[in-house]
């Protein structure tokens, strides 16, 4: 089997799993949960947003969570999101040393959740690769509904490629390859990561699955195949888009540790850790876990 030796995990909880939550996780919750996380031996977490307040009150918290993390000496890096250039120099200057942008291959979805065109997204994009990178703050990326729109159905190929491609070439040190509604199937994974590949190298790409069809390991084990080497996850399984309706969690960063583990490739997670931190945040939201393999170890 061509499978990399090792496999870098992009935690995504704090940001993309809280977001949809409609139980309000205080700030001092979230800066114990990625302590539990950066316990686990987690590299990267994505710990806020930058957004309005008034689109995701979840994260209204981003500058409170900046600082706290600021405060600490953390080994693992923290990635915030920002959806403008207002909001990376807001970032920056409350601390934020990672960035992550976002842009669309469906021009529906980015009309509902960026509220501009792919083109006009992209435009913003650039604006803050060049700022960050005049701050010296490197630039990570993601293409929203590479493999499935909930408004559109269907999304070109070429443009998953374009979009990929434009990322790329602002600078962005990774691009995650989202699949946003969780439609995606190994043929269709393989064919988008052969095609992106013609543009971007390979290791220059991450996969982001949701698991709402129950594909997303199979999914990630084909990217695998082909020389992918970052994954995103999600403790418990949490996850879901505000404007993509019947869209359920990221793939559950236990279940990713349990098969990396068991295909004997390196992460430097610690899986009971990785459960601890789970039970801690689930506990928080009052909510049960959506990792099997949480499920199962929670028992023993």
């Amino acid at each position: 089997m061509n499978l990399p030796e090792r496999v870098k995990i992009v935690e995504v909880s704090p940001r993309d799993g809280l977001q949809n939550e409609e139980l309000t996780v205080q700030t001092s919750a979230k800066l114990e949960y990625i302590d539990h996380l950066v316990a686990a031996g987690l590299p990267v977490v994505e710990a806020t947003s930058w957004v309005p307040a008034d689109h995701i009150p979840q994260l209204a918290d981003h500058a409170e969570v900046i600082a706290g993390l600021k405060s600490q000496s953390q080994p693992s890096q923290m990635v915030v999101l920002v959806p403008n250039l207002y909001g990376a120099r807001q970032a920056i200057a409350a601390g934020a040393a990672y960035l992550s942008i976002m842009a669309s291959a469906s021009e529906r979805f980015s009309e509902k959740n960026n509220n501009c065109t792919i083109r006009e997204g992209l435009e913003r994009c650039a604006e803050i690769a060049k700022f960050a990178k005049s701050e010296g703050v490197p630039v990570r990326g993601y293409v929203s509904c590479t493999l499935g729109c909930p408004y559109e159905g269907e999304v070109a190929l070429s443009r998953v490629v374009e979009v990929t491609g434009e990322l790329y070439s602002l600078g962005c040190e990774e691009i995650a390859l989202s699949d946003t509604i969780g439609v995606g199937t190994p043929g269709k994974v393989e064919q988008m990561i052969r095609a992106v590949c013609r543009e971007v190298p390979v290791h220059h790409l991450a996969v982001h699955f949701h698991d709402s069809y129950g594909q997303a390991l199979a999914n990630i084990y084909a990217a695998l195949q082909l020389g992918v080497q970052t994954v995103d996850s999600s403790v418990a399984g949490l996850g879901g888009c505000p404007y993509a309706h019947g869209a359920t969690g990221n793939v559950a960063t236990e279940d990713l540790i349990y098969m990396l583990n068991g295909l004997g490739i390196e992460t430097g997670v610690d899986l009971s850790q990785l459960v601890e931190a789970g039970r801690y945040i689930c506990w928080v939201l009052q909510k049960t876990t959506n990792s099997k393999v949480a499920r199962v170890l929670l028992q023993e």
